[in-house]
């Protein structure tokens, strides 16, 4: 599981250094009824003849890799790019950080106490 705080400072081309950038997930836009591919395909679809072309089935991976949108939170700036990291199976943007819990029990005395420590 993957965990990316929802900000993060790094290089700004048009601001030329390190500023802050709001960190969201990009998402693929909705396609459009009118590019020249899927006119033809509608076109050559209709009327009688059933599915023209092949429908791709044999499908190899399970993930898909995982696209950041980097926007630099600069007001005169706001600047935009993307920035691909690895694949996983679950993403989470600004979720809760894990903790690291121990547990050091110390015998003083004929007494067990027992402290829990987190960081």
């Amino acid at each position: 599981m993957v965990n990316v705080p929802k900000t993060r400072r790094t290089y700004c081309k048009k601001c030329k250094k390190h500023q802050p950038h709001k960190v969201t997930q990009y998402k693929k836009g909705k396609d459009s009824l009118y590019a020249q591919g899927k006119r033809r395909y509608d076109r050559k679809q209709s009327g009688y003849g059933g599915q023209t072309k092949p429908i791709f089935r044999k499908k190899a991976k399970t993930t898909k890799k995982i696209v950041l949108r980097l926007e630099c939170v600069e007001p005169n700036c706001r600047s935009k790019r993307m920035l691909a990291i690895k694949r996983c199976k679950h993403f989470e943007l600004g979720g809760d950080k894990k903790r690291k819990v121990r547990i050091v029990s110390v015998h003083i005395w004929g007494k067990n106490i027992q402290f829990v420590i987190t960081y």
